[in-house]
This record gives structure tokens, C-alpha cells and sequence, in this order.
């Protein structure tokens, strides 16, 4: 038997050690003999074929837990596989490239001087049908829009205090160019009101997902795995990046959004208000947008696609609202569900 090194067999495939080490620990392209003594990997000459497979499928930019299922597949299967994820980046990118070109258009048409917007809301949390207590935080007002789940004994309280350290948002003068920085120092106040609440012990903590409205924009503070979503022309966009486990796997390409549903580490933070330092950045606003904070006792049960019919059949915040709690609870309602709906209306100057 000829045999390739780990070296030899990344030049013939054009992968990498690294990739081969990590593709070898996710049993998708395994090491033929792996030498007792030194660990050393070595491979066979007929394994190259799968190899380039794998090379060209990244290449695509195919998830790792999508290449494994399809390199198991017979050939004319496995095209099919292909087929099937390259029409979905099709679809995906022509919603992209439609908000893309519906923000040419605004960012390049004549100034609205006769038009400013107003922001219209609604927040709801409720208990859902498991959990014995609420734990989460929601909140509405004119200018200050947020959600926080918080977890360990003082869960409560500390999701009580991390939206209260920012209320006063609401009523204070911002400084247009200088919204992040306000934000940034509101967060830094908030984090403190946590730590408080919780007695300092790391058992206790908070996500915290907010939005603040400065007339013309809306600046986005995020932290955990509370989301915000932005329904703009009948799409729905995820704004927020959840900081979980489970979110670094599908990340990595080791785990698909499908399999992140059910995997038994899905609700492992990795940052939360005291553990962390949030995402913060500012996002332009369009008459008709609609914004959904919420927690993840909604978007754990309540898929995407849901969500955006419920957002868009909606008349009203109030409206959407309720009808993604009662969703939730429907689905059995498993923890805890907060929702604040805000949309963004045209109004006359």
C-alpha cells in the first residue's frame, strides 16, 4: 500500500493540515492508518478524489455538517445536494441584492424635507406556560425599545435592573454624532446595576438587546441571545448575533441551523451583560420598517419564516405583538416570551 502523509496529501488536495486535522475530528474525511506511536495521520491515494470534493464544496462556501451529508451521498445524489443548497444562496442573495438596491435608491434619491418619522411601539412579556416565574424584561417608549432574559436566582432582578439603568435614554438629549458613545456609557451603568442586583455572583446575569431612536437612526446595543430582527420590504433580517455555544458551531461550519435547534448545549451563553462586552452599531431607518426585539423563549419555538408572516400580517405593533406571544405559548411555551414591536411611520412635518 502507498501510503500519503497528512503533508503530501494537503498538497495533492490543496487542503490545508489544519483543515485536514479539524475535517479528521468531524469524521468527515478520516485518516486511513493513523501511526500508533506518533499520532501521525496518513492517507491513501484513492482518498484524494473526496478530498477535492470537500476542497470545492468550501470553495462554495457549504457549511461542514451540509459537506459531510453530501459526500455520504451516491454521485448522482450528492449532485442533487449540491443543487439544492446553490439554489437556496441563489434565493438568499437575491434578497440581498433587492435590499441592496431599494438602499441605492433611498441613500441616492432627493431629501424628504416635507416627511419625518415617528416611532409607534408596543411590549408585551409574559411567563409562558412552563417556567413557575418571569424572568424577562421588556420595555417600549419613545425613543428606548428593549428586551432582557435574565437567568440564575436573581434572574429577575437583574433583567429588571439592566433595562431600568437605561430608561432614562428615553427623555434625555442625545447628541446626533455622539449616539454609540451615549449608549456605550448607558450599558457601562446598566452592567454595574447587574451586579448589584445579582449580589455580585456569577450565578445571576442578563442578556440585553436594545435599540435607541435619534430621529433618523437607530442605534443597536446586543449582548446574548435575546435577537433583534428588522422586517424591511417583506423580508425579515436578523440584526443581532447571537453570543451562544451553539451560534460558534454553526459559525465553525460543525453544526447546521437545523441541528442547532435540538442540540443540548442550545441555550450556553458565551457573553451576557457581565461576562462580556456587547455589539454596538448604528442602523438608518425607512418609513414602513418594522423591528422585533425579542427573547429566546419566542425564537427558540417560533421559526423565521413564522415570524415574518406574523410581523407582516399584523396591523399594528400591539397587534404583532400578541400574536407572537400567543404563537409561542402554542408551541408550548416553554420559557419565558417578551416581544417589543416597533415600526417606523411617515409622518408630516
Amino acid at each position: 500500500m502507498e501510503w500519503l502523509t497528512i503533508g503530501a496529501f494537503a498538497r495533492a488536495s490543496r487542503l490545508s493540515p489544519k483543515a485536514l486535522r479539524l475535517y479528521d475530528e468531524l469524521e468527515l474525511l478520516r485518516p486511513a492508518r493513523v501511526d500508533p506511536a506518533t499520532g501521525y495521520r496518513y492517507y491513501r491515494p484513492d482518498q484524494l478524489e473526496q478530498a477535492r470534493l470537500v476542497a470545492w464544496l468550501r470553495r462554495l462556501g457549504m457549511p461542514l455538517a451540509r459537506i459531510r451529508t453530501v459526500c455520504a451521498l451516491p454521485p448522482a445524489a450528492a449532485a442533487d445536494g449540491i443543487r439544492a443548497y446553490w439554489a437556496e444562496v441563489e434565493a438568499e442573495t437575491a434578497v440581498r441584492r433587492d435590499l441592496a438596491a431599494f438602499l441605492v435608491d433611498e441613500l441616492t434619491a432627493p431629501p424628504r424635507k416635507d416627511t419625518m418619522l415617528e416611532l409607534r411601539y408596543c411590549a408585551h412579556s409574559d411567563p409562558g406556560r412552563v417556567r413557575p416565574a418571569n424572568q424577562d424584561t421588556a420595555y417600549a417608549g419613545a425613543r428606548l425599545l428593549a428586551v432582557a432574559d435574565g437567568y440564575g436566582p436573581a434572574g429577575a432582578p437583574a433583567s429588571s435592573a439592566a433595562v431600568a439603568a437605561l430608561r432614562f435614554l428615553d427623555s434625555a438629549e442625545l447628541p446626533a454624532g455622539d449616539v454609540l458613545n451615549v449608549l456605550e456609557d448607558a450599558v457601562h451603568g446598566a452592567t454595574e446595576a447587574v451586579r448589584d442586583a445579582g449580589d455580585g455572583s456569577d450565578e445571576n446575569g442578563t442578556t440585553l438587546t436594545a435599540l435607541l431612536w435619534t430621529g433618523s437612526r437607530l442605534a443597536l446595543v446586543h449582548i446574548g441571545d435575546s435577537r433583534a430582527y428588522l422586517l424591511r420590504g417583506g423580508a425579515l433580517f436578523r440584526i443581532t448575533h447571537d453570543h451562544t455555544v451553539v451560534q460558534s458551531l454553526i459559525d465553525e461550519g460543525r453544526l447546521t441551523a437545523e441541528e442547532a435547534v435540538t442540540h443540548p448545549q442550545r441555550a450556553l451563553l458565551l457573553k451576557a451583560l457581565t461576562t462580556g462586552t456587547p455589539d454596538l452599531r448604528l442602523h438608518d431607518a425607512e418609513p414602513g420598517d418594522r423591528y422585533l426585539l425579542c427573547s429566546d423563549g419566542l425564537s427558540a419555538v417560533v421559526p423565521d419564516a413564522a415570524v415574518r408572516d406574523l410581523l407582516t400580517a399584523a396591523p399594528d405593533p400591539e397587534a404583532a405583538v400578541h400574536a407572537l406571544v400567543d404563537t409561542a405559548n402554542a408551541a408550548g411555551g416553554p420559557d419565558n416570551v417578551s416581544c417589543v414591536v416597533a415600526e417606523l411611520v411617515a409622518t408630516a412635518a
